[in-house]
Parts: structure tokens; C-alpha cells; sequence
């Protein structure tokens, strides 16, 4: 293949994957994964979303934790 086609193809990629990233509601996407993260995130209903990512950091450094926690206990008790 020529390079000066693969240039093109790639630029008309870049392009479809942009109009579709920007298409429809651009709000409405964020306000739903939001949603999706308040149910996911114990006691997460109900706050705002920077309350929300904050909570999301400390839960996801607690889930870290158990697991080295586990991953330790795992290592000791091996047979």
C-alpha cells in the first residue's frame, strides 16, 4: 500500500471515531456513568459527584489493601 492511503485511511478513523464520541447528548453520558458509580460505590447514593470521586479513591485504595492483605495470608498458609 502507498503511504500517502494509510495517512488518508487513518485520518478518516480518526474522524468517524471523534463525530461518534461527540454525537447525541454530551451531559446526559456523564450524568449516567455518575449514576452507574453511585450504585457501585457503598454509600455512594445520594452525593455529589466530587464528594463521589473522593469516596471512589478511598474505596479503591481500601479494595487494595484486602487484596495485599490476602495475597499475604495466601503466601503463609500455602501448603
Amino acid at each position: 500500500m502507498e503511504p500517502t492511503r494509510c495517512k488518508e485511511f487513518s485520518k478518516v478513523q480518526w474522524r468517524r471515531r471523534r463525530r461518534r464520541s461527540t454525537a447525541g447528548r454530551r451531559g446526559g453520558s456523564v450524568r449516567l456513568k455518575v449514576r452507574k458509580l453511585q450504585k457501585l460505590i457503598p454509600g455512594g447514593q445520594g452525593l455529589q459527584p466530587d464528594r463521589l470521586f473522593l469516596k471512589t479513591a478511598d474505596y479503591i485504595l481500601h479494595l487494595r489493601l484486602q487484596v495485599n492483605v490476602l495475597q499475604a495470608l495466601s503466601k503463609i498458609y500455602q501448603p
